[in-house]
């Protein structure tokens, strides 16, 4: 090992260049530009992105339209209710209304009867 002789920096540094330069040409040797299937690949996935894309508002317009569906029968609901509560509203009002009407025309005629009761007895004392 006598011969061995230590590099000098100048030579540690050409070294280091030169290992610089392969790992440069071997990575411009990989870039994928250079692959002629590369333009066909990056083609297809990006049609593959735009389907997805389009798929994706599609879905998203279903679900807004599904919403508003959804909506519009709870509003139809509500209203029904609503119409509902008013028609056994107005039957409860018309219910009081006939019992005050029945209960009026009972007392009209218990008073008539009274009144012949009354009638008679005066006519039955002269």
């Amino acid at each position: 090992m006598r011969d061995f002789k230590q590099p000098t920096l100048e030579e540690r540094r050409a070294m280091a260049a030169k290992a610089r330069q392969a790992q440069l040409e071997a990575a411009r040797a990989k870039n994928p530009a250079n692959d002629p299937q590369f333009a066909e690949r990056q083609a297809a996935r990006l049609a593959a992105a735009e389907a997805r894309e389009a798929r994706l508002k599609e879905r998203k317009a279903e679900r807004i339209a599904e919403a508003k569906r959804k909506e519009i029968a709870e509003a139809e609901a509500e209203a029904e209710r609503l119409r509902s509560l008013e028609a056994q509203k107005r039957a409860r009002e018309a219910e009081a209304a006939s019992a005050i009407v029945r209960q009026a025309a009972l007392e009209a005629e218990r008073k008539a009867e009274r009144d012949a009761r009354y009638a008679a007895r005066k006519a039955r004392k002269k």
